[in-house]
């Protein structure tokens, strides 16, 4: 098992690899000058030249790559295009609301699909359960910025209960914690926990299926003792997947729940840095959102080796 998940975290940083070649060139073949755009279309075609030779923009990419991925090694994510400060000191504040955001949905989706998901496998093909696939598939099919503009009007237009924005800097007690994360934590576990709840029915189903789980049912053993004790240890593997992979989405795709409440997170100043075409910092940004992505997979394949009995 430590070879194993050894092997799953090596894989992990070879994919880190790959993907930082591919953010790098990614973000370099963005259309428009650095220069141009910073300087403003009024700017000298001397001044353009000094400043793209005072950024390096005219080294070879294959040496601007190395000098960034070694500086990323040592913790060194460089200094903005735009406005001169350290990438560490921009990006410091948004992920901490990022992640704000992150924990309190978490703290609501993930429960809230257990249960639905579980119940619903457990009363399979009774109303509920069809109510249950009804509403989940529902949510899969419209897009979050759907769910959004119609959380903004019917909580802030019509009912005026939440504010349409969200000021996560101006949080001093839970009241306004509540008020500030209501509507971007209602959009994102509408997102997030229905695909949650449809692979934990199909792992519960799936497992319920097995000859071990009829044989308890032969045996007399209740219905809640054969799904609590036999069929969710077993089906503990594919569901943690399922949820590290919708949990994924809460640090890197929600670019457009933060754009829509004007929410600080580090989402939000991705957008804003592609506009300044802000190279590092776009590339910073893209890097945390992988890394978070493979740390959350890297960990549920673990989970599933260590849940796995015959491993054990």
């Amino acid at each position: 098992m430590l070879f194993l998940a050894l092997d799953r975290i090596l894989f992990s940083v070879v994919t880190l690899l790959i993907v930082s070649v591919a953010v790098f060139f990614a973000t370099a073949m963005l259309p428009g000058d650095t220069a141009t755009i910073l300087l403003g279309q009024a700017a000298t075609p001397e001044a353009v030249a000094g400043l793209r030779k005072a950024m390096h923009l005219d080294d070879p990419a294959a040496f601007r790559y190395l000098h960034w991925s070694f500086g990323l090694l040592r913790g060194d994510f460089g200094r903005s295009y735009a406005n001169d400060l350290p990438i560490a000191q921009l990006v410091g504040g948004r992920l901490a609301n990022s992640l704000k955001l992150a924990a309190v949905t978490t703290a609501f989706s993930v429960p809230l699909a257990l249960l639905l998901g579980i119940t619903s496998a457990m009363f399979r093909g009774t109303a509920y359960d069809r109510s249950v696939t009804f509403l989940t598939i529902a949510l899969i099919s419209v897009p979050e910025f759907m769910v959004a503009t119609a959380a903004v009007l019917v909580f802030s237009v019509y009912l005026h209960w939440l504010p349409a924005l969200a000021f996560a800097n101006e949080i001093t007690t839970v009241g306004q914690l509540l008020r500030v994360f209501a509507m971007p934590v209602i959009t994102l576990t509408c997102v997030v926990a229905a695909q949650m709840i449809r692979m934990t029915r199909a792992a519960v189903i799936s497992t319920l299926a097995s000859p071990y789980a009829e044989m308890a049912l032969l045996k007399g053993a209740s219905r809640q003792r054969i799904v609590l004790r036999h069929a969710l240890p077993n089906a503990l593997g594919p569901i943690v997947n399922a949820m590290a992979l919708s949990l994924s989405y809460l640090l890197g795709g929600v670019i457009i729940v933060e754009t829509i409440f004007n929410y600080p997170g580090i989402a939000k100043l991705m957008v804003d840095a592609v506009a300044t075409r802000d190279l590092p910092l776009i590339q910073t940004c893209a890097m945390i959102f992988c890394v978070g992505f493979l740390i959350l997979t890297t960990l549920a394949d673990i989970v599933a080796l260590v849940a796995n009995p015959r491993l054990r």
